[in-house]
Formats: C-alpha cells, sequence, structure tokens
C-alpha cells in the first residue's frame, strides 16, 4: 500500500513539474509575444512619422464647397491653412489625406528659408531632419477635405543624392529649385530634374527662384538673361515657373495653393506675370 501511495506521489510530482514546466515555457511564449508586437507598434509609429505611409487618395466632395465662386476661391477659402497634426492623429484619422511633396535643389540657396516660411515657425521645430534630409508636415482643409502634406527637402550636395529616390518615390509634386542670383545652381536643374524622373514620372514640376529680393539688384541686363534661361528650362520640362521669395513671402503660400488646384481641379488659377523686374510666374 506504501509503495503504491509513493508510486502515485510520484507520478503527481512529475506531472505537477511538467505543467509548471509548461506554464513557464508558455509565459515565455506570451512575453515575448508582447515584446514582438511592442517593437513592431514602435516602427509602425517611426515609419509612420518619418516618412509616411504609401500615399491614399479621396476623392473630394461635390457638394457645397465645390461651388465657391470664383472670387472666393481666388481669395483662398478654398483653400484654407490650419496648424499641423501629429503623427499619431496621422495615423488614427481615415478623413486625411496625405500627400508628399519633395524640394530638390543646390545647397545654400534658401529651399528651408522658403519651407520654414510656409509651415511656419513653431512645425519647423517639430521637424524630422536626418543627414541630408529635412521633413516637414502642414496640414490643410481642401473643400472641406483635410489634407496633410508631408514635404522632404532634400540637401543639395553630392551625398544627399542617395536620398533623391527616397524623396520622389509616391510625390505629387517636385519642386526644382535655385538661386535667382546664382547662375551656376540655375544650371544645376536639369541636373535634378533628370535624377528626379528616374524614379518618378508623374508628379508635378515646378521651377522655384530663390530670394527674388535680391535679384531685383541685379542689373536689368542679367536679370533678362536669367528670365529667359529659367522659362526655356520651365518649357523643356513642362513645368510652371514661380520667382519667390521667403523674406517678403513673395508666392510662397501661392505656390502649394496652386499645386492644390491643380491636383485637383479646383478653379483657383494663377495670373501669368513676365515683367522684368517683378516676380515671374511661367506656365
Amino acid at each position: 500500500m506504501a509503495k503504491f501511495i509513493h508510486g502515485a506521489a510520484r507520478k503527481m510530482t512529475q506531472l505537477c513539474r511538467k505543467v509548471v514546466h509548461v506554464n513557464i515555457r508558455w509565459r515565455i511564449v506570451e512575453r515575448v509575444s508582447f515584446i514582438r508586437q511592442f517593437f513592431r507598434f514602435i516602427w509602425d509609429r517611426i515609419i509612420v512619422c518619418s516618412i509616411g505611409k504609401s500615399t491614399q487618395y479621396r476623392r473630394l466632395s461635390s457638394r457645397g464647397s465645390y461651388a465657391l465662386p470664383p472670387e472666393a476661391v481666388e481669395a483662398g477659402l478654398g483653400l484654407d491653412e490650419q496648424a499641423s497634426t501629429t503623427c499619431s492623429e496621422h495615423d488614427l484619422d481615415s478623413d486625411l489625406v496625405t500627400l508628399k511633396i519633395s524640394l530638390l535643389g543646390d545647397c545654400q540657396i534658401g529651399k528651408t528659408s522658403f519651407l520654414i516660411k510656409y509651415v511656419g515657425d513653431e512645425q519647423e521645430k517639430r521637424n524630422l531632419e536626418m543627414a541630408g534630409l529635412n521633413l516637414m508636415d502642414k496640414t490643410l482643409s481642401v473643400q472641406g477635405a483635410r489634407i496633410s502634406l508631408e514635404i522632404w527637402d532634400v540637401g543639395g550636395d553630392h551625398r544627399s543624392l542617395d536620398h533623391v529616390p527616397m524623396a520622389c518615390k509616391d510625390a505629387v509634386a517636385i519642386l526644382f529649385m535655385f538661386d535667382l542670383t546664382s547662375r551656376t545652381t540655375l544650371n544645376s536643374v536639369i541636373g535634378w530634374y533628370n535624377e528626379a524622373r528616374k524614379w518618378n514620372q508623374t508628379a508635378i514640376p515646378i521651377i522655384i527662384g530663390t530670394k527674388f529680393d535680391d535679384f531685383v539688384r541685379l542689373p536689368p541686363d542679367l536679370q533678362w538673361t536669367i528670365v529667359t534661361q529659367a522659362r526655356a528650362y520651365a518649357r523643356a520640362m513642362k513645368a510652371t515657373l514661380f520667382f519667390s521669395s521667403a523674406t517678403h513671402n513673395i508666392n510662397v503660400n501661392k505656390i502649394f495653393k496652386f499645386i492644390m488646384a491643380k491636383l485637383f481641379n479646383l478653379p483657383w488659377t494663377v495670373e501669368r506675370n513676365l515683367t522684368i523686374g517683378e516676380p515671374i510666374i511661367d506656365f
């Protein structure tokens, strides 16, 4: 009898050990699974906040706001600018349409100043910056739809060329920028255009001459030469040409309104201006 009880107790002990062993293994599996899910969640947030999720488009509502009169749209009523949302809000708001815009051009031409003028100083403090690449965002309300612009500012040195494929892929518009007081940077525009088109053949091309406030101090004959060359490049690239100044906020907001109007077929247009000494707009 004693042997029977001892054998039964031994079997129970072994069974308990197996149960405890299984429980321990199960807890380890649960913890590993939790840790894996946690890191996957963190990685997804990094991807969303840094390079943005895949571009999704939603047809804008045809009710109400599409019937805005031209004078109201001209005043900017159809393209209201709002404070930018955070990355977590981007992920949670299914009504938010994310659009990607890229800025390309040589160093020291005013790309970042141009971008800061558009997104605002507060957003500039929350930008994501890495070697050769600067990302900022801004949220707009266009015809009742909330649009998040993810703007990729690529550095202008040769080391930044590695960022061009990532910056241009899925972009809806690419801004090719140059310094109006430096013909060398204007000559580089074609090279930036050819590089960008390797990765994106459908984005809206726009040429932007910066530092217009300095450009107007140049001799008139030099101004005429630069205007003529810039217009020739715009025709060759089938691009719209804008002269701008971040210092005096000349054509900065107008450029992005033009992009929105082009993308969503809005009745907002810009007037052509070819007068030497004034901010050129050509298309």
